[in-house]
């Protein structure tokens, strides 16, 4: 039986590692201390300087050794500090590697709950991380770090992408970083059954562009960088879709109804390629409304 297992085991790990064999992680520098970079799965900022690196998110568990090497490329220090910006896999799977390695792992506190117990998602189970992977230091509204001469400081965005996101600001590099409270070029996954809602959405972007200032460079969790233009266009389109669907909502219309009556129909040409549907982004927002 044993051997069983652990043949399974190693046929996993197989089919996981062949999945990302072709992923490189690109560097770019954004402004100041602050790096952006990509890979698979949610965008990286990494801060470089004399105080150490600090980290925001670390994609997947397999690609950890390569974001190790491109951050070498920026700095010869060890990370000190990771951030997660909310508990999806593709944002947190370098946690225990980067924790073994000395790391301090941070979050919001609902990020340590929901990572800490089997979370019932998407039709799946999401097994609880392992104690190593879970973040050590733990906030409520927000946190500053002072490091890399930057005055750096996240702050919760309450019921967002998820019930705990963080909005992470660089001012002195006049870098934000919104994690998955910002899509570009597609439509957002606005993750309701983790706490996720459209008012929320909206909500962290007035919070990002209370942060903005001239030239200042915005990381999208997916997406291409943007400005403080493209987060207010992002906000502004959350905005009118959530008025067009509760407005069919107030007619009594069903959400087959309203998916029939195309409610986003002027962009689905521009933002309805990505890997959630059209049909999927109205029944999110159809569902925070009700």
């Amino acid at each position: 039986m044993k051997s069983l297992l652990f043949l399974c085991l190693l046929m996993m790990s197989s089919v996981l590692a062949a999945q990302f064999e072709d992923v490189e992680i690109s560097s770019t520098h954004l402004s100041g201390k602050v790096h952006m970079l990509e890979g698979r799965g949610g965008k990286l900022a990494v801060s470089v300087g004399e105080d150490g690196v600090f980290l925001v998110d670390d994609q997947y568990a397999p690609l950890t050794d390569r974001i190790l090497a491109a951050i070498a490329e920026l700095s010869g220090d060890p990370v000190s500090f990771v951030i997660n910006t909310h508990w999806h896999g593709d944002h947190i799977g370098g946690n225990e590697q980067l924790g073994e390695m000395g790391a301090v792992l941070v979050s919001h506190d609902n990020v340590r709950v929901r990572m800490a117990e089997d979370q019932d998602w998407r039709g799946r189970t999401v097994p609880a991380s392992p104690k190593g992977a879970l973040p050590v230091v733990t906030f409520n509204d927000r946190i500053t770090f002072h490091i890399n001469g930057e005055t750096v400081t996240a702050y919760h965005a309450p019921s967002a992408h998820t019930d705990g996101d963080s909005i992470v600001h660089f001012p002195e590099s006049n870098v934000i970083h919104m994690g998955d409270a910002l899509f570009t070029g597609q439509y957002p996954f606005i993750d309701i059954e983790s706490g996720g809602s459209v008012q929320g959405t909206i909500a962290a972007v007035q919070l990002g562009l209370g942060l903005c200032r001239t030239g200042t460079k915005v990381i999208a969790g997916h997406g291409p960088l943007t400005n403080c233009a493209g987060l207010e266009t992002y906000g502004q389109l959350l905005a009118d879709t959530m008025e067009r669907i509760q407005e069919l909502v107030d007619q009594g219309k069903s959400l087959d109804e309203i998916k029939a009556e195309k409610p986003t129909s002027a962009t689905d040409e521009e933002l309805g390629g990505g890997f959630i549907s059209t049909e999927a982004f109205v029944e999110s927002v159809y569902n925070s409304l009700n």
